[in-house]
């Protein structure tokens, strides 16, 4: 199957390191968040692989291909970093189209539409890193089960539902063994709601398996709140004609990486899950929380 992958936005909440590189550059240890996304999709077996890109995304493109005179350049030097180098190049078929225009999620995937040729595809979310790159073959067991559009989600506080689509949605316990998760028929969709008419707590995480029948809805969906095609219109109207089935992802299996914060925690998180960081970076956080305390003390 293939895969789209939205990477347009211009990274406003970067703000200035985004003015010249692109958010999906940004590191999270020693990868490039992209390169997080891009190896989960060659993980499930995708070979084929559109980027949705815009102006300023150039450093995407370069990063994914080869680099002849680094390579060479490694080789000489006896560098253990040449065979990381050329596994990034090495990765799947990259395509990449320009959203020429920030029309929103559903106009950058709509741009798509040539590429999945009425084929189902996957949709990740640029800015959505998952490590153990588990996700996307939950998605597809369902998919072979269902022959319909399957989404993750995954359960967020009740002061964080406003962030996220929240899904209404009715357990499907016959199909938890294929996905090894929690799976649910979805009923409703709802845009960032309050806490009070939310239908649950079951985010949209930012992994889709969606059928071709989604990207024929798109062509037909009309601009929302700021002028925008938002995806989540399109997932309502096709919960009209068609079943759209939900995988509930175990917490912290993933990361957004869309904001400073949030950014800062996957690196902390990751880092220390990794035995080439973890030791020296708990003695170092120990450090910087005594000498926060001494100071607050000190106040």
């Amino acid at each position: 199957m293939k895969a789209i992958i939205p990477s347009a936005g211009l990274g406003t909440r970067f703000l200035p390191v985004t003015k010249a590189q692109p958010k999906e550059m940004l590191p999270v240890l020693d990868k490039p968040i992209m390169q997080y996304v891009i190896e989960e999709a060659a993980a499930a077996g995708i070979d084929q692989i559109l980027l949705v890109t815009g102006r300023g995304k150039r450093a995407i493109e370069d990063h994914f291909d080869r680099s002849v005179e680094l390579e060479q350049n490694l080789r000489d030097k006896g560098s253990a970093y040449l065979e990381s180098v050329r596994q990034v190049s090495d990765l799947a078929q990259l395509y990449y189209v320009r959203q020429k225009s920030p029309l929103g999620l559903g106009h950058a995937v709509h741009c798509g539409a040539a590429f999945t040729d009425s084929e189902p595809f996957f949709v990740l979310l640029g800015d959505i890193v998952v490590p153990r790159c588990d996700i996307l073959p939950k998605l597809q067991a369902v998919y072979e089960q269902t022959g319909a559009s399957v989404i993750a989600v995954e359960r967020v506080d009740d002061e964080h539902l406003s962030r996220y689509g929240i899904i209404g949605a009715q357990p499907v316990a016959e199909l938890e063994a294929a996905a090894q998760a929690p799976c649910y028929r979805v009923n409703a969709l709802v845009e960032k709601p309050s806490p009070d008419v939310a239908p649950s707590n079951l985010a949209i995480m930012g992994r889709y398996l969606l059928t071709p029948h989604l990207m024929e809805l798109l062509d037909c969906t009309k601009p929302g709140a700021g002028g925008e095609i938002q995806l989540t219109d399109a997932l309502l109207a096709l919960l009209d004609a068609e079943p759209l089935y939900a995988v509930e992802v175990e917490p912290e299996s993933s990361f957004d990486t869309g904001n400073v914060l949030s950014w800062l925690e996957a690196n902390i998180t990751l880092a220390l899950r990794d035995e080439r960081y973890a030791g020296e970076l708990r003695e170092l956080l120990a450090v910087l929380m005594s000498a926060g305390s001494e100071s607050t003390n000190g106040k």
